[in-house]
């Protein structure tokens, strides 16, 4: 309930709204902590109001304890419900955090006397500074994902094929106890390795190829993300070097994660480091983005951000070199910004080999 309170000083606070409606599934479970809900109907004072479809509302009525929950039969029109029930709470000012055309048509014929409006801006501010029920979990999310890298290093190795390694890393974070992966696991060899979403294919890894291993763990719905540049095999002395070049890139991007900072800083950190290398034009996209309940969430951390880092952010830092024929290298960790300095969630050598 703390976090109905605290949407409705930022969403109500200047007088105008008094109802506010959420249809994000994500911004519902974020509220609410139970998955599949329908709708969330917050008003500006007394009780909310969470809309459920059969097939979840035994489920949501056990764990939503705080919350009003109502039924919706699949005959029934949800909008036309929520209509009626903001009618009865006197809302005649609300605001929606997203909506399609065709919803949005239904429910402005539905609401005649309510002003409606789309504003999601209140909820992303407060997703993108967690809370430390939320840091609990995200740390957690790194200690699995961090986990599914190992696996990765022990399982990697010339004759397997990337979905086999794929295999390995998810087995070893389920059998840790993540909930799942937080995006396709990638395992990109070879020439592959330089498309920065390579993704996992039935190719056999090869002596000396390089591989970029992309994972992450969910944990309690929360995410995280990690990666590392592995090598089957010695690496060349080509391999060494840029991927030392990266991995100092990162570095020099970690020591600049501090509240108040502008995110396009933190960019230009790493992205300074690879230019001066002679790489600058194969650092193909920025630097990092949020994480949360999604993978990618405010803020943003690239070279035309306007987002100012804030305490509670939880961000990637993933410089990377992508020379399309040769392959790719790429350092990623999820990091937490602190008041003095910054934490990584995940943990793990940046060796090609070790």
């Amino acid at each position: 309930m703390i976090r109905i309170e605290t949407l409705r000083l930022k969403a109500f606070h200047e007088g105008e709204m008094d109802g506010y409606l959420v249809f994000n599934s994500i911004n519902q479970l974020y509220f609410t902590g139970v998955p599949g809900t329908a709708a969330l109907l917050v008003p500006k004072e007394g009780e909310s109001t969470l809309y459920v479809y059969n097939v979840n509302y035994e489920q949501v009525k056990a764990q939503a304890k705080t919350f009003r929950v109502e039924l919706v039969n699949l005959k029934e029109n949800l909008l036309e419900r929520i209509a009626k029930r903001s009618r009865e709470l006197g809302i005649r000012n609300l605001c929606i955090d997203s909506i399609n055309v065709e919803g949005w048509n239904r429910l402005t014929k539905e609401t005649k006397e309510t002003t409606l409006k789309i504003d999601n801006n209140p909820v992303k501010e407060m997703r993108a500074v967690k809370d430390q029920q939320e840091i609990r979990l995200l740390k957690r999310a790194g200690e699995l994902t961090s986990e599914g890298m190992k696996a990765a290093r022990e399982s990697l190795r010339p004759g397997v094929k990337e979905y086999e390694v794929a295999a390995e890393i998810e087995y070893a974070m389920r059998k840790k106890g993540s909930s799942g992966t937080a995006f396709e696991t990638s395992v990109a060899s070879g020439a592959r390795s330089a498309f920065p979403h390579g993704g996992c294919t039935n190719r056999e890894i090869r002596e000396g190829d390089i591989v970029i291993v992309d994972l992450g763990a969910t944990y309690m719905n929360y995410c995280s993300d990690m990666t590392r540049t592995l090598v089957a095999g010695k690496p060349s002395g080509k391999q060494n070097k840029i991927a030392k070049i990266v991995e100092e890139a990162q570095e020099d991007a970690f020591k600049t994660i501090t509240p108040g900072v502008p995110s396009r800083t933190v960019d230009e950190a790493a992205r300074k480091t690879i230019e001066a290398s002679g790489y600058g034009n194969f650092f193909v996209h920025g630097l990092g983005h949020g994480v949360g309940l999604e993978i990618h969430e405010p803020p943003t951390l690239n070279n035309a951000s306007m987002d100012i880092l804030l305490e509670g952010n939880v961000v990637t830092d993933e410089p990377g070199i992508y020379m399309v024929g040769y392959g790719g290298f790429r350092m990623e960790d999820t990091v937490l910004v602190e008041k003095t300095r910054p934490k990584r969630l995940t943990q793990g050598s940046y060796s090609l080999t070790e």
